[in-house]
């Protein structure tokens, strides 16, 4: 039995082999290698040779050096050292080395510096957390071109009552112009993904909603715990109540207002969700207007999501 594994393993990973380097699946590696798609995303992010691009997982490069060709300046950042040493190597020399600047390291705890777009063929188990540290980013960039898994891309662009609506939609279109580019079928990739990819475009809001998103982004988490229960239902769970309660005591005590004795959260929270006539509507199909509206009943009444 082992060794049948271990032919099929090897098969799986001999054109890799052949290259030199062991992809890491732990990092997501899977390398672009069709030069269409490279030049389709680089059209669609309407590069300009003044711009400074910022590139997470660039792998071998093949995307980097397009890149480095077409701009001003290109920061990728890459967790793999060795990939890092490939990329290094294959810029050594050429008139591209002095526009490529390498972050060593985890983009997602790394410190970004400006940059005009991203453009990049994203790691996939770090695509949620890659959109939202991009835009919460300051200063803004103009927009990013990035390839996700398909259905991560789908869920990107769900509207209100799409099977894939979540809040990862609603979070990102929120703060961004969200646009379905293409779709990339696996063979486009070495080795190949176990799933189909797309590509997606993102635009950044400029300026941003007048919103506290970390207030924002803890209401929807209540909201779409259950995408398809009422709010009034999602409201009445026992942690979301105690800890509704927790931060309207904490803002009554900054604010020096007294309590009533009789204070009863739950009662409080119904009357909210009445008031607003918002009692009976479900995750699922609320668009951005609607959660903004109960955002702004609740804190004004000195509940809190923070």
């Amino acid at each position: 039995m082992p060794k049948v594994k271990a032919e099929k393993k090897s098969r799986i990973h001999g054109e890799v082999q052949r290259q030199g380097i062991q992809f890491n699946k732990d990092f997501g590696q899977h390398i672009l290698k069709n030069p269409l798609i490279i030049e389709a995303m680089l059209e669609k992010a309407a590069v300009r040779p003044t711009d400074v691009v910022l590139e997470v997982g660039p792998g071998t490069g093949n995307l980097t050096v397009k890149m480095l060709e077409k701009t001003k300046k290109v920061v990728a950042c890459e967790i793999d050292p060795r990939l890092v040493a490939e990329l290094q190597k294959r810029v050594q020399g050429t008139p591209l080395q002095h526009k490529l600047q390498i972050l060593i390291g985890d983009a997602l705890k790394t410190e970004l510096p400006f940059f005009d777009l991203c453009i990049a063929n994203v790691p996939y188990q770090i695509s949620s957390p890659l959109v939202f540290k991009l835009l919460l980013h300051r200063p803004f960039f103009r927009c990013a071109v990035l390839m996700f898994q398909r259905e991560f891309a789908q869920r990107l662009v769900a509207k209100p009552g799409d099977k894939l609506y979540c809040r990862l939609s609603i979070n990102t279109q929120l703060l961004a112009r969200v646009d379905m580019l293409m779709k990339v079928g696996k063979n486009n990739f070495r080795p190949p993904p176990k799933v189909e990819s797309s590509v997606v475009r993102i635009e950044p809001k400029n300026p941003p909603p007048p919103i506290n998103f970390t207030e924002w982004d803890g209401l929807t988490r209540i909201a779409f715990l259950r995408k398809n229960k009422t709010l009034a239902a999602a409201f009445k769970q026992t942690a979301v109540m105690s800890t509704l309660e927790k931060n309207y005591r904490l803002h009554c005590s900054l604010n020096n207002q007294a309590i009533d004795p009789e204070f009863n959260i739950k009662t409080k929270v119904e009357d909210i969700l009445m008031e607003l006539g918002a009692e009976k509507l479900r995750a699922r199909t609320m668009d951005i207007d609607d959660f903004m509206r109960v955002l702004h009943g609740f804190n004004s009444q000195g509940i809190h999501f923070s």
